[in-house]
């Protein structure tokens, strides 16, 4: 798993089905002080998410890495 100290934010990320989402931070939740980081949809209406970053950075099933090619859920790009 990417540990926090490894996770940049301020980048973009591909989610392993394919599409492209714009990581804006880390928040921390203010009852359980659960990590999430907050993103935006690259398309469509370019909707706002948070996620557990425990979910977000987590490791794909065997099956899933092979059928996507991706090691894990999110994962950074660069973009030319």
């Amino acid at each position: 798993m990417i540990s926090i100290e490894e996770f940049e934010t301020n980048m973009v990320y591909r989610h392993y089905k394919g599409n492209y989402y714009y990581v804006m931070d880390i928040a921390e939740h203010t009852e359980t002080n659960e990590l999430m980081v907050v993103y935006h949809a690259l398309y469509s209406d370019y909707e706002c998410y948070v996620r557990p970053f425990a979910m977000f950075v987590e490791e794909l099933d065997d099956e899933k890495k092979v059928k996507y090619n991706q090691i894990h859920r999110f994962e950074p790009v660069t973009l030319a």
